[in-house]
């Protein structure tokens, strides 16, 4: 945890905010965030401030989920292996590789009117995934179906264990996040309200 807030802290050196218009849509793994509550990050930040951290911090908790998975429940296991090989034979993905802060964003910009684009990641992503056929799954028996559902449930209770565990150690990191936000995000959201400002108070339209 103390490592991956390190990471974090020196991307938040590099961080701009972007200028673009934003989505409008709700990220789910950033809003109502028990992991940003406990950093002390979940009000007053940018929404790229946050998702940088909240990747990382999930990343944690999936790697730990996916190791119990694998020593301690042999069918969930199975059906996730069976997944991601089903996964690996499309010829594309654009959004595998990135780094954490990217991931789960969307992949193409805000459309402009009258602008349309040539292609998008996210179409071609789409494209490539339907393409390819998919081999028909196995049908599951009653006891096995059961089974999965019995790991399942114990793969969900490990993963809120760990991420209470995840918070717990997070409370012990909230002044240096909040010391980085106000010294490196702050400065940054005062100099465009500054910019908005200025522009509000002197707009072009008045010009003849």
């Amino acid at each position: 945890m103390s490592r991956e807030v390190d990471l974090w802290l020196a991307w938040l050196l590099r961080w701009r905010p972007k200028t673009h218009r934003g989505r409008p849509r709700v990220c789910r793994r950033c809003v109502g965030s028990p992991l940003l509550a406990a950093a002390g990050l979940d009000q007053d930040a940018p929404h790229d401030v946050q998702h940088s951290l909240t990747m990382r911090l999930k990343a944690i908790v999936d790697t730990a989920v996916d190791d119990y998975t694998a020593r301690n429940l042999p069918n969930l296991d199975r059906e996730i292996r069976l997944a991601e090989e089903r996964k690996a034979r499309r010829a594309y993905r654009a959004d595998e590789g990135l780094d954490p802060e990217f991931r789960g964003m969307e992949l193409d910009p805000e459309p402009v009117a009258d602008h349309p684009f040539l292609f998008t990641l996210a179409g071609f992503d789409e494209a490539t995934a339907s393409a390819e056929p998919q081999p028909e799954a196995r049908p599951f028996t009653p006891l096995e179906k059961e089974a999965l559902r019995d790991e399942i449930r114990l793969a969900d209770e490990f993963a809120k264990q760990v991420g209470r565990r995840a918070c717990v150690e997070l409370t012990r990191h909230r002044s240096r996040i909040r010391t980085a936000v106000d010294t490196l995000v702050e400065p940054h959201i005062a100099d465009m309200l500054a910019e908005l400002e200025r522009e509000l108070s002197t707009p072009g339209w008045f010009d003849v």
